[in-house]
């Protein structure tokens, strides 16, 4: 079921555009991301999704939204740099933030204590914000996002500032929230898109260059890969494989061969049978899916 439909949607900052004519729609129970680099336009689609900038022109449409409803009612954001009141506890930012979204103090209270349990931060409910670590902070605003049980949840860049342990509990969460509604955020962290995502959008200079699921992109774009450790000389064998006719391309990185193949069989094929006959001191053969990071470097450079 569709729930957000957006049509031929631009935004323009003194004459500069930022987004440029996109359209795209979301059904519910999926995890979107929006990728690109920085500038590509991640913040202004989301912020303009949230109600919090007015687009130049295009439409924004909640398919559950009656006319003229607050679109607030349907969404939950979380902004790249929250902002939390550090002098008040966790469960006191949390019963506040309910209750601007018009429930009672006591649905408030009961929310807000499910919700501390449920992103882990339960022992730190009576605990100030401001002795809150990066990773804890994040929780709290996903927490404080979901308080409603909005339709779409939507994070700008919430694991890019985290340490590792950090990212990872966050992305757990994620994982776990996407079977509750649809998630919708951005990052210029490939990997982190890779794990946890449903779709992708693809963003460069304000225009969406690519978008489908991950296994539609995939074979659209990927290539394989085989990585290979020799015993030494591993020029030698690079220009050995160079000459081999279902090989693409070949380069030398950290102690590994990264051979590229159009047919990953016929190239696995023509090595082995090169190194049989030549008996090559090969260590170790992987065969490895081309990264995101791979994939997306492709689509922007075109």
């Amino acid at each position: 079921m569709t729930i957000l439909k957006v049509t031929n949607l631009s935004k323009e900052y003194d004459g500069v555009s930022a987004v440029k004519n996109i359209s795209f729609e979301f059904t519910s129970g999926k995890c979107i991301s929006l990728i690109g680099p920085n500038g590509a336009g991640k913040t202004t689609i989301l912020r303009t999704l949230a109600g919090l900038l007015k687009p130049s022109s295009g439409k924004v449409t909640f398919t559950e939204m009656k006319q003229q409803a607050d679109i607030r009612l349907l969404i939950g954001y979380l902004p790249q740099h929250p902002v939390f009141y550090s002098w008040m506890t966790g469960k006191e930012f949390l019963v506040y933030s309910a209750q601007l979204a018009f429930l009672t103090k006591e649905e408030a209270n009961k929310r807000a204590e499910y919700l501390l349990e449920r992103v882990g931060i339960a022992e730190a409910k009576n605990k100030r914000i401001g002795k809150y670590s990066g990773g804890m902070k994040q929780r709290l605003g996903i927490a404080q996002a979901i308080i409603h049980k909005p339709k779409l949840l939507m994070l700008d860049e919430p694991v890019s500032s985290l340490d590792p342990i950090g990212r990872r509990e966050v992305l757990i969460l994620m994982e776990e929230l996407k079977k509750e509604m649809t998630i919708l955020f951005s990052t210029h962290i490939l990997s982190d898109a890779d794990e946890v995502s449903d779709e992708l959008l693809l963003l460069r200079d304000g225009e969406i260059v690519e978008a489908g699921t991950m296994d539609k992109l995939r074979r659209k774009y990927q290539t394989a890969k085989i990585e290979l450790v020799f015993q030494n000389n591993l020029e030698y064998y690079k220009d050995k494989i160079d000459t081999m006719p279902a090989i693409t391309s070949t380069n030398i990185e950290r102690g590994k061969l990264h051979v590229t193949a159009a047919d990953i069989t016929q190239a696995r094929k023509e090595i082995l049978q090169a190194a049989a006959v030549e008996n090559w001191p090969i260590t170790d053969f992987t065969l490895n899916r081309a990264s995101l990071e791979d994939m997306f470097m492709k689509v922007v450079n075109n």
